[in-house]
């Protein structure tokens, strides 16, 4: 299959890569043309916009940083909509905005263009090994057509509902990781506060109900305080803030995300947007004192 893919950065490089391996043409377009680089020698054409990368694919893939970002790759001055033929899908695998997902789909519907907002889970590991989690919204019809090339790309493809499901099982996503991160921060540093070991505290809540990935991974880099990014705070932040922004449209009280999302801003304004966000642990030591 023909394939557009926009947003080679840390997970969309590996994603496009894996869509290479299975056979698919694939013309990528990124902002910076050396983040392209890596996708052109293992055999991509690189386009010199979206709109060009649109041009020649049934199904073009965008993974941006925020919802401006691809407001601007599909609407903007030579975006997709400029390039792309009838009948061509745009499946988003950004997280943005639930709301605004909803209406990029009918925008496009209007040009006789399709959308999926496919947010992923799993990390750079995931994307690199082809085992995301894929979280679709959209028509039915039109995922079956794309899950060949989600399943290039993730082993978890789950078609959750109409457009921008997707991203609402993404916030749900986020709201569940950043709530536990904060707990097992705060157990570690409980833990050290009443001179037990927290290495071994971790240990023996592994076993029981406590234990879980989040333990598993975060817990392991809060001990080593080792925050080399899996998933950067500033990113972490940002779906923060989409869940917080979308759970004030519909007067939904989520005060656990609340709070976890105050903490990531303060580590933004400790600076912190390039840690990992089991950083997090930083911001409650430092209340505790430490």
């Amino acid at each position: 299959m023909n394939v557009g893919f926009i947003g080679p950065g840390i997970m969309g490089s590996p994603m496009a890569q894996n869509l290479i391996k299975a056979g698919h043409v694939v013309s990528v377009y990124a902002r910076r043309p050396d983040a392209a680089k890596p996708l052109v020698d293992v055999g991509a054409v690189f386009c010199a916009s979206p709109a060009e990368a649109a041009m020649h694919a049934d199904v073009i893939f965008t993974i941006v940083s925020d919802t401006p970002d691809v407001e601007q790759v599909i609407f903007g001055e030579r975006g997709i909509v400029e390039g792309a033929k009838p009948g061509t899908v745009i499946v988003d695998m950004s997280t943005i905005s639930p709301t605004s997902t909803k209406q990029f789909a009918e925008r496009l519907e209007k040009k006789g263009l399709e959308m999926m907002d496919a947010p992923v889970s799993g990390g750079e590991t995931g994307a690199i090994n082809g085992t995301l989690s894929i979280m679709a919204g959209g028509k039915m019809e039109v995922f079956e057509r794309v899950k060949p090339l989600f399943e290039c790309m993730g082993k978890n493809i789950v078609h959750v509902g109409g457009n921008g499901a997707g991203q609402v099982a993404k916030a749900c996503n986020q709201i569940v990781v950043a709530v536990t991160i904060e707990a097992v921060a705060e157990a570690l540093t409980f833990a050290r506060r009443n001179g037990a070991d927290p290495g071994k505290v971790r240990e023996a809540l592994m076993g029981g109900f406590a234990g879980s990935r989040i333990m598993e991974v975060h817990g392991k880099r809060m001990l080593d305080n080792d925050f080399r990014p899996g998933f950067k705070v500033g990113l972490h932040q940002k779906d923060m803030r989409i869940v917080m922004e979308t759970a004030h449209q519909l007067g939904v009280a989520l005060p656990a995300a609340a709070l976890v999302a105050q903490h990531l801003n303060a580590l933004m304004g400790m600076h912190d947007a390039e840690l990992d966000s089991s950083a997090i642990v930083k911001v409650i030591e430092r209340m505790s004192g430490e």
